[in-house]
């Protein structure tokens, strides 16, 4: 392109907005802010009662109160949030992702109120929207789309019929469906009218709508998406990412380009995304997700069109790393009335990105989304991470529990990953669980370096994946050390009256006590013994030693310990002169997991229940948590009713005492 452009980019003559509103939060939020603020635009955020403090709140020029803690009270209030632009003088609303960003009678209301929608049109959306009017329309574009069954005829023995033809494995696919909600693979022709009623079921309670789609499956799926951007009448394609590495259908890695990608594949592929956005008259950031066969070397017709996201993508930033691009100024820019800023030609890819999401999550629990204060949050010199949350922060029961995007850019992909395991070892968060660990483990993973990749990988190898890092002796020192005020210059910190004594620290960890001696000998030297070993701790030129290892960076807050190897280990510390037996609730009461809304409650009192069965169902950051009998035995209470609003720990339902 060769229109004349100011210092910051922006066409000349273009009516770039001088404000507008952000109708999300957290990191996309702060994200979309960084961009536009550096571009001279003024920022209007919108909060709800849980995010009064939040650092998306703290970037904004303004910020609006929009409501409750829910979404449906606060960021799904279309009509509130465009009052809000109203009110503050914006001239457009940015929608990040989620929420509202794929919502078409949004976009309409807000062209309705003169604004301007930073994103595609309604129409755009719709025709989208659906799965299978979405596959109709690209085949008729000459996108290439899975073998199936699309059609609008959803008799049970039409489907088992269709399913038939096309041969198994199938997958059964909810139309209105997405985060693998409502989605069930078929091995057998067997097991198909039961898989199908499943996938029913939870498309109903997902989205109100039991329509499905039957599709050929493919037995080693890639993910390989397109990054488009459009102008609404032309299209170009910013080349792939491969989301290869999912959980439960959620990326976990993203990286770009995708690993053993051909010059022909990334054309054939870059061509299809463009025409899917050109018959819809795409404007701005979108993407095209497509299944690749990844049986063996990537092939030109081995792809299938997915699925079109009309919104900015969680992964976006890994395509910016490699094109040099930044996909929020081009949004705001092409909203303005530019045209696209760069011609296909004028497009290059220059070395390997990763992103790597992470969560406040359990994943020894099976990855539940998981609440606490970010007690302390760091990540190292060099890195980029998209974070809407800080050091202090809550980790909120009401949204996605996303901490941050880990982003590394590098000329090859081996020094990219590279990279990316580096940054993750030394990134420390302290005061909630987190899938840290996990990603380190999946960053490490000889397959996945090797750059074989499909979606089931992480399935296939999830119990190494999620083997808890070993602690050692000089992690519990490092701990009681921390805990005692001996970790600081001159060791002898509140400590003096012991010096001559054996004196014992006392930690738990993983539910285990451990009972540390220490001898002070001067400030320079500590022996330490840990189960009758002893490790000498010394101080060498400004820091501490423990048995040989560098002593880990540790941080210490009421009394929980975390010492940063390993991904974190969590000590707790035991006050001797305080010391009492608490006494747990037994295994006659259900409790919830973490904080969340009863959506419903399946037992009542006197009711006899079996060991597993669900006794009531519990949501909590966009999820839902089947809680179940631990035991055969009799309700005696129901505690909570329907739509109630419990905190982590509560009291749900209380079974009869079991006969001695």
């Amino acid at each position: 392109m060769t229109a004349n452009r100011d210092a910051a980019g922006v066409e000349k003559g273009s009516r770039m907005f001088k404000t507008i509103l952000i109708a999300n939060r957290g990191e996309i939020a702060c994200r979309i802010m960084g961009t536009a603020q550096a571009m001279g635009v003024r920022c209007v955020a919108v909060y709800s009662d849980a995010d009064a403090a939040s650092k998306h709140v703290q970037m904004a020029d303004i910020a609006v109160h929009i409501g409750g803690s829910a979404p449906a009270d606060s960021y799904l209030r279309g009509d509130a949030i465009i009052q809000a632009a109203l009110d503050t003088g914006a001239q457009a609303i940015h929608p990040g992702y989620g929420f509202l960003s794929e919502n078409p009678d949004f976009v309409q209301a807000v062209d309705a109120a003169g604004l301007t929608f930073i994103g595609p049109s309604a129409e755009a959306i719709r025709a989208m929207g659906l799965k299978d009017a979405a596959k109709a329309l690209m085949i008729e574009a000459g996108v290439p789309v899975v073998p199936g069954y699309h059609g609008a005829d959803q008799d049970d023995a039409l489907l088992e019929a269709e399913a038939d033809k096309i041969g198994y494995p199938v997958l059964i696919k909810a139309v209105a469906g997405g985060g693998g909600k409502g989605m069930r693979v078929v091995e057998d022709a067997d097991d198909f009218a039961a898989a199908l009623t499943s996938a029913r079921n939870e498309a109903r309670t997902a989205f109100g709508n039991t329509d499905v789609l039957v599709e050929k499956f493919v037995t080693h799926p890639r993910h390989i998406e397109v990054q488009i951007f459009g102008d609404g009448t032309r299209a170009v394609h910013l080349f792939e990412r491969d989301c290869s590495l999912q959980r439960r259908h959620q990326k976990v890695i993203e990286e770009a380009p995708a690993p053993g990608m051909t010059h022909d594949m990334r054309t054939a592929m870059g061509d299809a995304a463009v025409k899917a956005a050109e018959a819809i008259g795409y404007k701005g950031a979108g993407t095209v997700e497509f299944i690749v066969d990844g049986s063996g070397a990537l092939h030109t017709d081995g792809f299938f069109f997915m699925e079109m996201n009309t919104r900015l993508q969680v992964e976006h930033p890994v395509t910016e790393a490699i094109t040099g691009v930044d996909l929020v100024a081009w949004q705001l820019r092409v909203a303005a009335g530019e045209g696209l800023p760069l011609a296909q030609d004028d497009l290059a890819i220059r070395g390997h990105a990763f992103e790597a999401r992470l969560y406040a999550e359990d994943v020894p629990a099976g990855f539940l989304p998981a609440t606490g204060t970010l007690t302390h949050l760091h990540f190292p010199d060099g890195a980029r991470a998209d974070s809407g949350v800080r050091s202090g922060d809550e980790i909120s029961p009401f949204y996605d529990p996303m901490i941050a995007k880990v982003i590394m850019h590098g000329p090859t992909r081996d020094v990219a990953l590279s990279r990316l395991r580096q940054t993750l070892a030394q990134t420390h968060v302290a005061g909630t669980v987190t899938n840290l660990a996990f990603l380190g483990a999946l960053a490490g993973h000889g397959g996945f370096g090797r750059g074989e990749v499909d979606t089931g990988l992480i399935a296939r190898d999830i119990h190494a994946l999620t083997k808890k890092p070993e602690a050692e002796a000089h992690h519990a020192i490092a701990a009681a050390m921390a805990c005692s005020g001996l970790d600081r210059a001159g060791g002898e910190a509140g400590f003096s009256l012991w010096q001559p004594l054996l004196r014992t620290v006392a930690l738990t960890h993983e539910d285990q006590r451990l009972d540390l001696k220490v001898q002070v000998s001067d400030a320079h030297r500590q022996l330490w013994q840990v189960d009758g070993v002893d490790v000498l701790a010394e101080r060498r030129q400004g820091r501490w030693w423990i048995g040989g290892h560098p002593a880990p960076d540790v941080s210490v807050t009421h009394g929980v310990i975390t010492v940063f190897d390993h991904y974190g280990i969590v000590y707790h510390a035991i006050d001797l002169l305080d010391v009492t037996d608490g006494a747990g609730v037994g295994g006659n009461v259900i409790e919830a997991p973490m904080p969340g809304l009863v959506k419903g409650v399946l037992a009542q009192a006197g009711q006899t229940v079996r060991k597993g069965d669900r006794l009531a169902v519990l949501e909590a950051m966009k999820m839902e948590h089947a809680l179940l009998a631990g035991r055969d035995g009799v309700v005696a209470e129901v505690l909570v009713g329907d739509g109630d609003q419990v905190s982590a720990g509560a009291a749900l339902i209380r079974l009869e005492e079991e006969d001695t």
